[in-house]
C-alpha cells in the first residue's frame, strides 16, 4: 500500500491538473469563442458563466489545492533537502502567487465589476464600454493564471518522477 506522502501528492497532482485543465481550456476555447460574440451577448455569456462556476466541484479543487500544495512540500522536507522539495516548495509558491493571487486581485473584482452591470436596459455605448473595461484584462490576468497553472503541474510532474533514492 502506498505511503501517505504518495497518496497526499497525488491528489495534489490530480486537483493542480483538473484546474490547469479547466484553465487552459477556458483560454484555448472559451474566450475565443467569447471573443466572436457581440457585445450583449458577451457580457450576458460570461454573467452566466461567471455564476456557475461557483459550485462546490469547483472549489474543492480550486481551494483544496493551495492546501493540499502546503501539505505535500511539508512531506517532502527531510535533511539534506532534496530537490524533490525544492520542486514542491516551487510548485507552491507558483500556484498560490500565480493562480490563487492572480484570480483573487485581478479576475475576482473584474467578475464582480462585471456582476453588478445591468444589461436590462443599459445602452449600447454602456454596454460596449463595459465589455471594453472588463475583456481585455480579464483575459490577460487569466493568460498569467494558466501559465502558472501549467508551470505548477510541470513541477509536480517532476517531482512525481523524480526518485525519492537521491
Amino acid at each position: 500500500m502506498p505511503a501517505f506522502s504518495t497518496i497526499l501528492l497525488a491528489c495534489t497532482t490530480l486537483t493542480t491538473a483538473l484546474i490547469a485543465g479547466l484553465l487552459y481550456g477556458y483560454f484555448c476555447s472559451v474566450n475565443p469563442g467569447l471573443n466572436r460574440l457581440p457585445d450583449t451577448e458577451y457580457l450576458s455569456a460570461m454573467q452566466s458563466i461567471n455564476r456557475a462556476i461557483q459550485n462546490p466541484v469547483f472549489f474543492i479543487c480550486f481551494l483544496g489545492t493551495p492546501v493540499l500544495l502546503p501539505l505535500s512540500t511539508w512531506q517532502q522536507y527531510s535533511q539534506p533537502v532534496s530537490v524533490r522539495f525544492w520542486l514542491m516548495l516551487a510548485a507552491t509558491i507558483v500556484y498560490l502567487l500565480g493562480v490563487l493571487g492572480v484570480t483573487a486581485l485581478g479576475n475576482i473584482p473584474l467578475n464582480e465589476g462585471l456582476e453588478a452591470f445591468t444589461l436590462r436596459g443599459a445602452s449600447l455605448e454602456e454596454i460596449a464600454a463595459q465589455r471594453a473595461k472588463f475583456e481585455t484584462p480579464w483575459n490577460a490576468w487569466h493568460t498569467a493564471r494558466t501559465i502558472a497553472s501549467i508551470l505548477a503541474l510541470v513541477l509536480l510532474i517532476m517531482v512525481c518522477l523524480n526518485s525519492k533514492t537521491e
